[in-house]
């Protein structure tokens, strides 16, 4: 899954959207000059693997997007014991104009769920980057029954975002879950949870938020 994505400047535009406006925040309304680049280390797990995770830039260049084809989790009847757990890790390695540092302001996730009654699902999301013991865990509990497309949106403020070191190349890590349980639903009933749309593409997209570094 290794490959160099470009992502214009103009993901700082997206800041007014992603981010209460700030006036003692170092927002900034004109993007880096230079381009930014996303060169994906790694992509695997469970969840994703090899050839059925890819990531893609946005067509406003605002945002990057993982796509999945085999991101499904389930429980209950003749489901392999295994399966109720898929995870997938995402390693990336982002090129920043020089003087500029980023954070993921939110994360739009989207699949497809069928939840018996007395089963549960789960998706959780954590983000940090290389070699840093600050990590941002989401979660987002679904209760069956339940048989429908399902959503879910991490935010973060702006005081709570996680940047990346000034002046360091460092990896960042997006790790995802999805865990189902059969919990009380009737035996031989199987629940499960997709990271994925009815027509097979993803929708998880992530949007980036933008701040100069401090002078040296």
């Amino acid at each position: 899954m290794a490959g160099g994505l470009v992502l214009s400047g103009a993901v700082a535009a997206l800041l007014t959207t992603a981010l209460p406006a700030q006036a003692s925040s170092p927002v900034f309304d004109d993007p880096p000059p230079d381009k930014i680049v996303i060169d994906v280390a790694t992509v695997n797990g469970s969840g994703c693997p090899q050839g059925t995770a890819a990531v893609a830039v946005s067509p406003d260049n605002t945002a990057f997007t993982v796509t999945y084809s085999a991101y499904l989790a389930q429980a209950g009847g003749n489901s392999d014991p295994t399966a109720f757990r898929k995870n997938c890790q995402l390693n990336l390695v982002v090129h920043v104009p020089q003087g500029f540092t980023y954070a993921i302001a939110s994360a739009d996730y989207r699949g497809f769920l069928s939840l018996q009654p007395g089963a549960t699902g789960t998706q959780k999301a954590s983000y940090y980057f290389q070699g840093s013991s600050q990590t941002v865990p989401r979660t987002h509990p679904f209760n069956g029954p339940y048989n429908d497309d399902w959503q879910a949106t991490d935010s973060t403020d702006w005081a709570q975002l996680v940047w990346s070191p000034c002046g360091v190349l460092r990896n960042f890590n997006i790790n995802t879950e999805l865990r189902v349980s059969a919990g009380t639903s009737a035996p031989g009933k199987v629940s499960f949870m997709t990271m994925d749309s009815t027509d097979g593409d993803i929708s998880t997209v992530y949007h980036l938020a933008w701040k100069e570094c401090p002078k040296q």
